[in-house]
């Protein structure tokens, strides 16, 4: 096997597709654990190149294979006509197959990330996206058929068949069921759709490039048409709603739709969001904006009515992010245990002062109106960011409601995992402690559980283990930890990633979370997570794999944390395979395909987007962590520190009056905005 590159290989070195030290190297970070989660051997992998053994590319193809690093991997050349493919279904001596056809390459980890996919999913074939380049990268692509059983019995042929060979790793069993290989097909792999599709195969994607394919020119084909989105939002981008809401558009615009950006804060400001319902240069704007889609993130900071839902609705199709659950309540974000939620909310909430904040008497009305715009002529798609966010959306809606499931887009090649110890050094953290991490926009949340982690990490103190917290916070002292490191709020994604890395373990104590973004990003830089097994936290943490999920019962969160912090290994296992699993689910790219899958099942989109390939923009790449020239991360994502004066006036109102907002404060508010001139020309509302 060509360990090394040649004369042959050399037009497929680093500068041609953007890759540092590929084909003929690999980072280190991407080399597979040795064994899956539990213990199990990784799939056996036979890859199979059908060429002659001087093909142009074929040496550049086998480097790229041993570069791989990974274990229980075969690679046969087979020359054109042997008959021996034919009967590779029923040979027993691998697990999973995949064809390479000379010349293409595999990416950095490209067999981890299928392999690991394929266990954890049970599905018969996992798909990757494929990188087309020459000189430069010249898009992205991946199999366009939703993951589930496949149904188009007739593919596109040409460029636009779901794939050409190397972007997809087949299971045995399945290639068995299909008859085996046909050697002589054209594309070997693609042949067997139609037979697939027969057996109704389970079809899985790894949102991160799998393949390197090599172009004759230049040349860029033009994306196709995409949508025309208005993202509309409250006050914008800060904070974990605006964080993910962002990255969505983020991932939208990549995969070829025209984005533009709204607020509702820009027509009336925060103070009057509990007396304000319409917004009609909004929707002015938005009618005249020529768009296909609105894409609503958290409104309820700048008003608590369903209305311009529906006045949207109205002219535009509408999809409304799941951030939280306040769309399905009267005005909380979540119900929890709460003894009304299904009977209906009325002036009988137990929690009227908690942000979202209403006034009692009115939250029958909201709940009402709430429920009357999800069951009306123009109800917006609901679009749920975990299993157990679209279960309970299902559950809590009117019935009929329109509910599809996506997943929120992050930037792998922001938050990746670094060298620990330089990560330390630069943050002028302790070299040998074992540090525990817990964040949030507002570190001691009690919604975030706070209380409770505060205790747990009081008892397991001791020399050799430090904290670090990440987020606003007034008092540290408070939490009456021994060496507490508290970073505040970090509004620098690079920075955010850094501190992530420098860590051990990151640690919550939620319970409410639609999906928990923070586990998500400690996954990437290769930071396991513990957490509940609880509401979206069941999605965020992949428990086995990229962190562990604990019953929700008294002392299990201490028990399993005084564990790992004893388990190095355990730690190290987790981190590796976590970091894998997770860029294949979370990334901008598998993010944009699950919204393709969401908008083609609603008619939002042609059934035609549901067939091919969807394709991405070049900078698609820059979102990896084997990129060459990686996007950077953005700034600005939450408020920054607050002034000693600030805080010490949050402590003094929250020891008087507690962390809700109570009606005549919210009133007091409102009739400085109105004497302040705040309330702009659009404002329309009730007195309060």
């Amino acid at each position: 096997m060509t360990t090394a590159p040649d004369a042959d290989g050399s037009a497929y070195g680093p500068a041609a597709h953007g890759v540092a030290d590929w084909p003929f190297g690999m980072p280190a970070s991407a080399t597979p654990w040795p064994v899956l989660p539990g213990g199990a051997p990784w799939p056996r992998v036979r890859i199979l190149t059908i060429a002659c053994p001087d093909a142009p590319g074929l040496a550049a193809t086998r480097a790229s294979v041993h570069g791989q690093a990974y274990p229980n991997l075969r690679h046969a050349v087979v020359p054109p006509g042997d008959p021996e493919p034919a009967t590779w279904g029923a040979d027993a001596d691998f697990d999973a197959l995949m064809v390479l056809r000379p010349g293409d390459l595999l990416a950095p980890g490209a067999l981890a990330a299928l392999c690991l996919e394929m266990t954890l999913s049970g599905a018969d074939l996992v798909a990757g996206l494929r990188l087309v380049f020459a000189s430069k990268p010249l898009g992205l692509d991946a199999c366009a058929a939703p993951a589930g059983p496949l149904r188009d019995p007739a593919p596109p042929e040409g460029d636009l068949a779901p794939f050409t060979g190397g972007e997809i790793l087949l299971s045995r069993a399945c290639v068995a069921r299909a008859g085996g290989l046909d050697p002589c097909a054209a594309h070997p792999v693609a042949a067997l759709w139609p037979r697939l599709a027969e057996q109704s195969a389970r079809l899985s994607r790894v949102g991160r490039p799998v393949l390197l394919q090599h172009a004759s020119g230049d040349t860029v084909a033009p994306m196709p048409a995409g949508l025309r989105i208005a993202s509309l939002t409250d006050r914008g981008y800060a904070g974990g709603a605006g964080i993910g809401h962002r990255r969505l558009t983020d991932a939208l615009a990549l995969a070829g739709h025209a984005v533009a950006h709204l607020t509702l804060a820009a027509e009336s400001p925060p103070a009057a969001a509990e007396w304000t319902k319409a917004f009609p240069r909004t929707v002015s704007a938005i009618e005249g904006g020529g768009f296909d889609l609105v894409l609503a993130g958290n409104l309820h900071g700048a008003t608590r009515s369903p209305a311009i839902l529906e006045d949207l609705g109205r002219r535009v199709p509408v999809a409304a992010v799941l951030h939280d659950l306040f769309p399905l309540t009267g005005r909380c974000a979540f119900p929890g245990a709460c003894p009304l939620i299904d009977a209906g909310c009325d002036a009988r909430c137990p929690t009227p002062d908690a942000y979202p904040q209403l006034a009692p008497n009115r939250i029958a009305r909201a709940y009402a109106d709430k429920r009357a715009v999800l069951s009306g002529a123009h109800a917006p798609l609901l679009l749920a960011n975990s299993h157990w966010t679209e279960t309970v959306a299902r559950r809590l809606a009117p019935a009929g409601t329109r509910v599809g499931r996506i997943g929120l887009a992050f930037p792998a090649s922001v938050f990746r995992p670094g060298d620990r110890a330089a990560l330390r050094r630069g943050l002028g953290l302790p070299a040998d402690d074992i540090l525990v991490m817990f964040a949030s926009v507002i570190a001691d949340a009690p919604g975030k559980g706070a209380p409770e982690l505060a205790a747990i990490l009081r008892r397991i103190a001791k020399p050799g283990i430090g904290f670090v917290a990440v987020g606003r916070l007034d008092d540290p002292g408070a939490f009456g930890l021994p060496g507490l490191v508290a970073a505040g709020p970090i509004g620098d994604e690079d920075t955010l990633a850094r501190w992530y890395g420098a860590c051990d373990l990151y640690v919550t104590a939620s319970r409410d979370e639609t999906l928990g973004q923070t586990p998500v990003e400690a996954a990437l830089c290769g930071t396991p997570t513990l957490a509940y097994r609880s509401t979206g936290l069941t999605t965020a943490v992949i428990d086995g794999v990229s962190g562990h999920l604990v019953e929700p019962v008294p002392g299990s969160l201490e028990t399993a944390l005084r564990t790992l912090i004893a388990d190095a290994p355990a730690r190290h296992r987790l981190g590796a395979l976590g970091r894998i699993a997770v860029e294949s689910r979370h990334s901008h790219a598998s993010a944009a395909m699950q919204i393709n899958d969401v908008l083609v099942a609603h008619g939002l989109r042609p059934a035609s987007a549901g067939t091919g390939r969807i394709r991405f923009r070049p900078e698609m790449l820059a979102q990896f962590a084997m990129a060459r020239e990686r996007a950077p991360g953005r700034s600005g994502t939450v408020p920054g520190p607050s002034g000693p004066g600030i805080r010490a006036a949050r402590r003094l109102k929250q020891a008087l009056l507690g962390r809700g907002m109570p009606l005549w404060l919210r009133r007091g508010l409102y009739g400085a905005a109105r004497l302040r001139g705040g309330l702009r020309a659009g404002f329309r509302g009730s007195a309060p």
